[in-house]
């Protein structure tokens, strides 16, 4: 089954010194049963090369695979020129771990807060999703946006995006219902181009059969990437959440 469990799900834990990546890669392997990593970065301490390798080293007597690399700090726009410089070396950084680790998916954000973009911010977060998709493309992986805050909780602007960037190697981690319109709609609107998802609480809660049913139908081929939010019983949470999913998974095939 094509699953894998953000270590974001973990952050509780992570926060309060109970798990590091290590742990959680133990924990999707041994408690879980799941065989792919899907790591945010909140869980890397450095990406100094020396260290990135000892996680794809555990990883690999493991083996386990890894679905996506997560990359908070790494967003493209930020209306600070030295911040968005800073955050632009940062995702440099990122995306040659992502090598390292074998990620077959890259979440960066777009930035910005607001829903509207500027021009100068659309231009400026083209070209960088441009490079990124030529390097990510070059690599073997895909990278790019999550439906998360700001302007690309617009189906516009995440449409306007695509198009110009136009590279196959760009594509979207879809987040279940995060829109700032017609939730319905944003999701299906992303849905031909989704390289990973994320399935809250909220969506396995109300709507879970009816979304993977959706994205399935648009030729998704990516992992169901399971994420709780609330920072609390978070090994009960996940699985719960996880359970579900294989859950519509095995009703699938039959």
């Amino acid at each position: 089954m094509n699953i894998s469990i953000a270590s974001y799900a973990f952050h509780g834990l992570r926060g309060a010194g109970k798990m590091d990546v290590f742990g959680y890669l133990e924990t999707c392997k041994f408690r879980y049963r799941v065989d792919m990593a899907d790591i945010w970065n909140g869980f890397l301490p450095t990406v100094e090369e020396d260290f990135i390798r000892k996680v794809r080293e555990e990883m690999d007597e493991k083996e386990m695979g890894m679905a996506n690399l997560c990359c908070d700090q790494c967003q493209v726009w930020d209306d600070d020129p030295a911040l968005r410089e800073k955050q632009y070396q940062n995702s440099l950084a990122h995306l040659r771990a992502a090598v390292t680790l074998g990620a077959q998916t890259v979440r960066i954000d777009m930035g910005g807060r607001e829903l509207e973009m500027t021009d100068e911010q659309f231009d400026h977060t083209v070209a960088r999703f441009r490079e990124y998709a030529q390097f990510a493309g070059d690599h073997g992986f895909r990278v790019g946006p999550e439906n998360h805050y700001g302007p690309a909780r617009s189906q516009e602007n995440m449409a306007r995006l695509r198009e110009a960037v136009d590279h196959p190697a760009f594509g979207y981690l879809l987040h279940f219902t995060n829109w700032a319109e017609d939730p319905d709609a944003g999701d299906a609107s992303v849905a031909p181009w989704a390289m990973h998802t994320h399935v809250a609480a909220n969506v396995v809660d109300t709507c879970l059969e009816e979304k993977m049913t959706m994205l399935r139908d648009a030729g998704y081929q990516g992992h169901w990437g399971i994420e709780h939010h609330s920072a609390k019983n978070e090994y009960a949470e996940v699985a719960w959440q996880l359970a579900e999913v294989r859950r519509v998974l095995a009703r699938w095939a039959l």
